[in-house]
C-alpha cells in the first residue's frame, strides 16, 4: 500500500485531523496511520485539530495521550487546534470544564517550546507569542518556510470560532483571539510579500463555511468574517497562489477559496482534510514551478477502512 506514495519528501508534507475521534477503537487506526506516514517519510506533517470528538472528555491525561502519540512522528509536526479541545469542553459528556482553562492547559502541554515544532526531529519555527509582544500568549500560531514557501498556522475553530457562546468571558476570549489571528494573518502576509515568497499555506481548524452560521447572510453573527476578510486582502496584495487547509466537516474536499461575496478568491484554494470515521491522510506537494502549484493526493491506509 506505502508503494503508491513515492512523493519528493523535500515537498510533500501529510494533513490530517479531527482524528482520533471514536475512542478507544480509533486509537489503532490513528497509530497505524502514523506508521504508514513516517513511512513515507514526509518533509512534515500537520495536524489540524481536533484530536478527540467532542463527547470525549477534555482531560488532562487525554491530553498527554494524544501528546505521546504526537511525538511518534518521526519528522516534525505541526498542531493547531480546534474547538473539540478547548471551546466545547463544557458540554457534560466532555466533562464540564471551564473552556478557557483548558486552552490554557492546550498551550502549556503542546506549546511548552513555541519554538519548535513537535514531532523527532522537531523543527525550529516562529511564534506569534515570541514575535510579536502584544499577543504573548499565543504562542499557538506559528509559522516556518520550506523552499521559499511560508507556512502559517493560526488558532481558528469551528463551533462559530468560540463565538457562539453568551457567558462573557467566552465572548472576551473570542475577540482577543480573533485580533491576534487577524494581526498574525496580516503579518503573515506582509512577510511573503516582503520576502518575495513563492506561495502561502495557511492551515486551521474551521471551515469557515459552516451552514450553522448561515454565512454569509448574517455576516455580523458569524465568528470568521474577520479571518476571511484577513485572507482575501492578504492573498489579493500577495498576487500568488494561497492554500488554506482546514477540517472540521470530515469530507476530503478541493475548491477554490471563496471571500465574504461567497465569490472565488483569485490564487486561492481550500484543502478540507478527512476525519472522524476516515483515518486518512491528504499528501499535499508544493511546487511553486508548475502551473498548478499544489497537487493533492489521498493518503490511504488500507486497513482503516473507508474513506
Amino acid at each position: 500500500a506505502l508503494g503508491a506514495f513515492a512523493f519528493s519528501p523535500d515537498s510533500t508534507f501529510v494533513a490530517i485531523g479531527d482524528m482520533p475521534y471514536r475512542v478507544p477503537q480509533d486509537f489503532p487506526r490513528f497509530d497505524r496511520l502514523i506508521v504508514s506516514i513516517n513511512a513515507a517519510k514526509p518533509a512534515f506533517s500537520i495536524h489540524i485539530g481536533d484530536f478527540k470528538s467532542s463527547a470525549e472528555p477534555c482531560t488532562d491525561e487525554y491530553f498527554k495521550n494524544i501528546l505521546s502519540r504526537f511525538q511518534r512522528f518521526e519528522h516534525p509536526l505541526l498542531f493547531t487546534p480546534g474547538d473539540n479541545e478547548w471551546t466545547d469542553c463544557h458540554r457534560e459528556r466532555a466533562g464540564r470544564f471551564n473552556p478557557r482553562e483548558r486552552l490554557e492547559k492546550l498551550r502549556e502541554i503542546f506549546f511548552a517550546n513555541p519554538a519548535q515544532s513537535l514531532g523527532k526531529p522537531a523543527m525550529a519555527v516562529d511564534s506569534q507569542g515570541k514575535l510579536m509582544p502584544a499577543y504573548a500568549k499565543f504562542v499557538e500560531n506559528q509559522r516556518f518556510w520550506k523552499n521559499g514557501v511560508l507556512f502559517v498556522t493560526a488558532h481558528v475553530v469551528g463551533s462559530n470560532n468560540g463565538f457562539e457562546a453568551i457567558e462573557l468571558e467566552a465572548v472576551s476570549e473570542f475577540f482577543e483571539r480573533n485580533k491576534a489571528n487577524v494581526a498574525w494573518i496580516d503579518d503573515s502576509f506582509k512577510l511573503a510579500r516582503e520576502q518575495n515568497a513563492r506561495a502561502v499555506v495557511l492551515s486551521m481548524q474551521a471551515n469557515m463555511f459552516d451552514i450553522r452560521q448561515k454565512f454569509p447572510a448574517i455576516p455580523l453573527a458569524s465568528g470568521f468574517v474577520d479571518t476571511l476578510r484577513a485572507i482575501e486582502r492578504g492573498t489579493k496584495a500577495f498576487g500568488k497562489s494561497v492554500l488554506v487547509i482546514n477540517g472540521d466537516d470530515h469530507e476530503f474536499e478541493v475548491e477554490g477559496l471563496k471571500g465574504t461575496d461567497y465569490k472565488r478568491i483569485p490564487n486561492a484554494w481550500r484543502l478540507q482534510v478527512m476525519g472522524d470515521q476516515y483515518v486518512h491522510g491528504v499528501a499535499v506537494t508544493v511546487d511553486p514551478s508548475s502551473p498548478s502549484v499544489f497537487s493533492f493526493q489521498p493518503f490511504i491506509v488500507p486497513e482503516n477502512g473507508p474513506h
